[in-house]
């Protein structure tokens, strides 16, 4: 990504600080076992104002008169280039990505202690990790121990994550851009899933499919993806994903890519055999509808839980049709009767983060919508097996997600992926 976006949402932020001080540090590496570390992830926070995707870094921007944006990173290290990459160093990293200063980490505490001095507030985001927040903390200390040389530590410690939230919520075109890309591979991996199902493959090997579909296009996962055949759809968060696919059930994928930090999330539900049952269908054709009703609610000036309260109303009248439950739908909504089948939200923002920053509420309202903000429609029904519920619908978990941008008039769906009965029966059709 070209620098300047990160440019911008610096320039951004130190309006906000006045003569403070903020600080944020990207993620550490994490130990998988013994000497082996999980594949790298910057933080969120810290790539949303760096586009530096390098470990051992950190970002202080300094307010006042004349504003600045320092880089702390590794040093250049011909031997660990061997080792492990190429690495950036201050000086290299100062140009390419557009900052005021750039210095090695191990100058971080003895530098950030004189840039903190005589600053009336400290930004961070205490709470995210113990270690800086106790490095912090010591650099706060280094400041009040000099008060007899007249420096002063900042009085006020304020939440960056309240501010950056704020920013993160509405999407620039550098964003959308690649939250577009994003889905547009999800949305060929889930195709290519339904053309590769048959009856008796494990979940895996159509986690496999995603996964070939990711990495031949630059991604990688987002999430752990969930594949989930017959009642293990009726698992939310089901990961296992090493049970055969048995012919005449239905199988759920849950699984995003990411590209460049930002994610999809896509949900689609099929039948392993390629032909939905009838009691299939009828459920599908519901939750579809619940959707179709989401999206619709989507749109500037209205709040973020329309969408959730139009798909209620939809799949609560579908269940009284299906007879799995009884009276009136508004009585029923009240009483939050259609929970048993139906236990989550409609949607959660989107954007670096799976479950993205930004508030659902504020003040006691919900988050009134604006263009630029991106949120997952994701309505399902989850039948389990019960004394209950009738044979042909027992064991029956669905869930359609997609990805939508708020535009100045509606919404606009990224994600493209077969959805219709007609289109996923074409789609796995096995000539």
């Amino acid at each position: 990504m070209p620098a300047n976006p990160f440019l911008a949402r610096r320039r951004r932020l130190l309006t906000t600080l006045g003569d403070g001080i903020a600080v944020i540090a990207t993620a550490p590496e994490a130990v998988r076992n013994r000497d082996t570390h999980h594949p790298y992830r910057f933080d969120s926070y810290f790539w949303y104002l760096t586009g530096f995707s390098e470990p051992e870094a950190v970002l202080a921007l300094v307010g006042g008169k004349r504003p600045k944006s320092i880089l702390f990173c590794r040093p250049k290290h011909e031997e660990r280039e061997i080792w492990d990459g190429f690495r950036y160093g201050p000086r290299a990293a100062k140009a390419a990505f557009g900052f005021d200063a750039a210095y090695p980490i191990a100058q971080f505490d003895r530098k950030f202690a004189g840039l903190l001095a005589d600053r009336p507030a400290l930004w961070h985001t205490f709470g995210g990790d113990a270690a800086w927040d106790k490095r912090l903390t010591a650099a706060l200390n280094t400041v009040r121990g000099q008060a007899r040389a007249g420096k002063r530590a900042p009085r006020l410690i304020r939440d960056l994550r309240a501010e950056l939230d704020a920013m993160r919520l509405v999407k620039d075109d550098a964003e959308a851009a690649n939250q577009q890309r994003a889905a547009d591979i999800t949305s060929a991996a889930h195709a290519r899933a339904m053309r590769f199902c048959r009856p008796g493959m494990a979940e895996y090997q159509l986690e496999a499919e995603l996964i070939h579909e990711f990495r031949r296009h630059g991604g990688v996962h987002a999430y752990p993806p969930i594949v989930a055949g017959g009642v293990n759809a009726c698992v939310l968060h089901y990961v296992a994903n090493d049970k055969p696919l048995a012919d005449g059930s239905l199988v759920l994928i849950d699984a995003g890519c990411e590209i460049e930090g930002y994610a999809a999330d896509i949900t689609r539900t099929f039948p392993v055999s390629g032909r939905f049952s009838a009691a299939q269908k009828d459920v599908y054709e519901i939750v579809l509808a619940a959707q179709a009703a989401a999206l619709a609610a989507i749109a500037p000036g209205r709040g973020f839980a329309e969408a959730h309260q139009a798909a209620v109303r939809v799949l609560t009248a579908g269940l009284v049709d299906l007879k799995l439950l009884a009276g009136d739908v508004d009585n029923l909504i009240e009483k939050g009767a259609y929970s048993r089948f139906y236990m989550h939200r409609t949607g959660h923002w989107l954007g670096l983060d799976v479950h993205d920053a930004g508030d659902y509420k504020s003040g006691g309202a919900w988050t009134t919508l604006q263009p630029g903000m991106t949120l997952t429609v994701e309505p399902g029904l989850y039948i389990r097996p019960a004394a209950d519920v009738p044979t042909a619908l027992a064991g029956i978990g669905i869930r359609i997600e997609d990805d939508a941008r708020v535009t100045a008039d509606g919404c606009a769906v990224y994600t493209s992926a077969p959805k219709t009965v007609a289109e996923i029966e074409e789609t796995m059709r096995h000539d």
